[in-house]
């Protein structure tokens, strides 16, 4: 097998072990097996015409059209030329068919049931990866730089994984890449014909054969490989603490589980719309209750009490060890009437959720596993990697039951309270503070105006209740929303939370599920289409208390059913337009959600929540291409001069010129610091080559060689015996190949290999990635650049003249 073969099958089996972390994303996984098959015959034809052989970009060609006359048989045949040629009809099936693909995947939850377009799209970014890496890997000879799409393929399936099998795919992503370095290591090697290990001047390195020599590097790349993919998974194992990366954190807290830490300002809410737009309302939760007013009792996750523009999200807060029993709940007074209740919750096991599920306010929860509290939100996060996977436990609270005439009567809260949970972005249009106050006129108490708010969204309001609009979550998505008035919870809950924080009324958002459906053995089922969003506004005396603006959707709380008691006004200035007691900036807060949420489905998968909103819409499956490409561009940009080094060496090794070998025997001593001098003559350049870069007796005699073949190419009188120059006379600057094309092309590998044995590790790194002869990049591109400008000088009057008609 040859050595460009071995690199071929290892740049196939690196993309193959990349896409298998795509696996979790979909089901059923029939699209692999397709996948390797469409991947094999691309590399097929690389390998075929790199044989023939045929030009890089002629290479790359025919790859794009066996790609793409694949994709036509296999999706569009019936509209295709013969089955395989794209006319104008399958082009349109093609968009149509993506467009599919990318309503599919803002609807469905993960794993995502495998449509037509979900597989194209697939199938279509697999191929994509293969070529990348076939190209730079075989194509180009630079397997490092392969990584780098390698890199992106993974990361799509490590941001959108809910399972906890991601270290298996890393592994088997990482080995494919380290075989790719390998197999490209060895082939160098092997290229070398023999290892310079810096033997002192005077002694011969004839004893060290390729075969001989190339072992021990290749033995030590493989263990050097193998101890950065040990510690890449080993490491964020052993710290806990270490959040974020590709393989993501293993818990949002410090510290060792018995108190204390702090829990990140993260938006931990997953794609509500997907969830409920799922073909099939997979049970989330199965709970029993002693509660007479089951269908008032949602299961709350997390509550979002900061808005910063973009989304709403929590705050930064500590946390603690989970108390025997709760404290009280904050504004929670002694004359409201409570009744504790039970509720036994299980958790299904596929639901990774890292927040708990639970009634609120909650008093007392029995529950197993590291489980931590965060006493603001009043909720229990899991701690070291915790889930609710499966998970069963108990949970006592409280069914708070104000009446309509108390709510009414609320005083004022703390001034504290008010100022942090009355702030809105500057960003917010003026729109919605408007209508806030247009909704609202005539109410004297905070109690009234909440009620108005709530019945204008669920009633009288022209709302329609819809999950196939926008999921944007931003101050515009809501200015939007009040003006289209279409939408579901994430925009009603939103709306009305922002509009009563502009009354300067408390508001934040919960997130959880409704009370589900009762079976018939009387426990109650939740599922997916379950979740959802609601506003919780502020009462002194009360605490914070359910609102449920969207229609159609949950119940609405018996406390606003009744007719609205007059009461003194609580907040005269939020009838005054203008008024000047807004509170103080908030200080700013993280606002990245950590790869832990990410990968247990909490930023954009399959369980309850809502999308963060970037903008004012959602992000695009087009967009996320242009991302990705774009991250690669950035990427790519550093390795541009090595990509150029490297075809330039390959061209002028191939080409038996021993001009050409003298450049580049020249640019890569430049390239280790020994800069070109033109003014010294071929054997001169020669002696200060081997002087400056200290090469033993072998190079140095490499070295020499190529400049004798120089000084015969310039200053020979004739070719070799048995040539002569057209004509049969001689030629002063004839180039008699008394040299073969590949001894020269040997010698200057082996003189350019011992220039860098020579020199410090720094030095030959730049010398790979950062050549100092790239600057002939800029040199050409100047003399193109102005050769070009010179054209269009001399061809712009000719053409004004034309175009006058003088």
């Amino acid at each position: 097998m040859s050595s460009r073969t071995r690199l071929t099958l290892c740049a196939l089996a690196a993309t193959l072990l990349t896409a298998g972390s795509l696996l979790p994303l979909v089901h059923p996984a029939t699209w692999f097996p397709q996948a390797v098959v469409l991947v094999a015959i691309q590399a097929g034809v690389g390998t075929g015409a790199r044989r023939v052989p045929l030009a890089r970009s002629l290479t790359l060609g025919a790859q794009v059209l066996v790609s793409l006359l694949l994709l036509t048989l296999l999706f569009v045949g019936e509209h295709a030329l013969f089955g395989v040629l794209p006319g104008p009809a399958a082009i349109q099936d093609f968009a149509d068919l993506y467009e599919q693909g990318a309503t599919d995947i803002g609807h469905f939850a993960m794993p995502a049931p495998l449509t037509d377009g979900i597989r194209l799209m697939l199938l279509t970014g697999v191929l994509v990866i293969g070529l990348l890496v076939d190209m730079l890997a075989v194509t180009f000879r630079t397997a490092a730089a392969a990584g780098l799409p390698l890199l992106a393929l993974y990361s799509v399936a490590a941001g959108l994984s809910q399972g906890g099998a991601d270290w298996l795919w890393f592994l088997l992503a990482g080995a494919g890449y380290l075989l790719l370095l390998l197999a490209e290591g060895r082939d160098r090697l092997s290229q070398w014909g023999r290892v310079f290990g810096g033997a002192p001047k005077g002694r011969s390195n004839a004893g060290l054969t390729s075969g001989a020599g190339a072992v021990a590097p290749v033995r030590t790349g493989r263990r050097l490989g193998a101890l950065a993919l040990g510690v890449a998974l080993l490491v964020p194992a052993g710290l806990p603490a270490l959040e974020g990366g590709l393989l993501g954190g293993t818990g949002p807290g410090d510290g060792d589980g018995l108190g204390g830490g702090t829990i990140s300002a993260v938006n931990p809410l997953v794609s509500l719309q997907s969830s409920l737009n799922v073909p099939e309302d997979k049970e989330v939760l199965r709970y029993r209750t002693d509660s007479g007013r089951t269908t008032e009792q949602y299961l709350r996750i997390v509550a979002l009490d900061e808005f910063d523009g973009q989304s709403w999200k929590t705050s930064e807060r500590e946390i603690t060890a989970v108390p025997d029993r709760l404290p009280n709940p904050p504004g929670l007074g002694p004359g409201t009437p409570t009744r504790e209740v039970r509720t036994s919750v299980s958790a299904a096991g596929w639901y990774a959720q890292t927040y708990l599920p639970m009634p609120y306010p909650a008093t007392q929860v029995d529950v197993k596993g590291k489980w931590r509290f965060e006493p603001v939100g009043r909720t229990l996060v899991g701690d070291r990697g915790q889930s609710t996977r499966g998970a069963q436990y108990t949970v006592r609270s409280l069914q708070v039951q104000p009446t309509a005439q108390q709510l009414a009567g609320a005083p004022r809260p703390p001034a504290e309270l008010l100022a942090e949970y009355t702030q809105v972005p500057e960003s917010l249009p003026e729109s919605v503070e408007r209508t806030a106050l247009e909704v609202t006129k005539g109410a004297r108490t905070d109690y009234q105006r909440a009620v108005r708010l709530q019945d204008w969204f669920a009633e009288s309001g022209g709302f329609t209740y819809t999950t196939r609009g926008s999921s944007g979550s931003g101050t515009a998505a809501i200015a939007r929303f009040l003006k289209d008035k279409q939408g579901f919870c994430v925009h009603f809950s939103f709306s009305m939370a922002a509009m009563a924080r502009t009354l300067r009324i408390p508001a934040r958002v919960a997130v959880g599920f409704t009370a589900g459906s009762q079976r018939a053995d009387g426990s109650w089922s939740v599922g997916l289409r379950d979740a959802h969003a609601w506003p919780e506004l502020y009462f002194e005396g009360v605490g914070w208390t359910r609102f449920e603006p969207t229609p159609s959707r949950g119940s609405t709380p018996a406390y606003t059913r009744p007719d609205l008691p007059s009461a003194q006004p609580s907040d005269p200035a939020a009838e005054v337009p203008g008024r000047t007691d807004a509170p103080a900036p908030a200080p700013s807060r993280a606002d990245q959600c950590p790869d832990q949420l990410r990968r247990l489905g909490e930023c954009g998968g399959a369980t309850a929540g809502v999308a963060a909103d970037r903008g004012e819409d959602g992000p695009s499956p087009l967009s996320v291409v242009l991302v990705v490409l774009a991250v690669l561009v950035v990427a790519g940009l550093p390795l541009l001069p090595m990509l150029w080094r490297s075809r330039v060496r390959a061209r002028r090794l191939a080409s038996a010129d021993p001009l050409e070998a003298w450049r580049e025997l020249g640019d890569a001593a430049w390239d280790v610091g020994i800069e070109p001098d033109e003014a010294l003559s071929p054997r001169g350049a020669a002696r200060r080559i081997v002087r400056l870069g200290g090469l033993d007796v072998v190079a140095a005699e490499s070295v020499h060689r190529v400049a004798g073949a120089v000084e015969r190419a310039l200053y020979a009188p004739a070719p070799a015996p048995g040539g002569g120059a057209p004509g049969g006379g001689t030629a002063t600057l004839a180039r008699p190949a008394t040299t073969a094309g590949a001894d020269l092309a040997a010698d200057v590998s082996a003189a350019a290999a011992a220039l860098l044995v020579g020199v410090g590790g720094r030095t030959r790194l730049r010398a790979r990635l950062a050549p100092r002869s790239g600057v002939r990049v800029l040199w050409v591109a100047q003399v193109r650049w102005g050769a070009v400008r010179a054209g269009l000088r001399a061809r712009l009057p000719e053409r004004v003249r034309s175009l006058t008609g003088r």
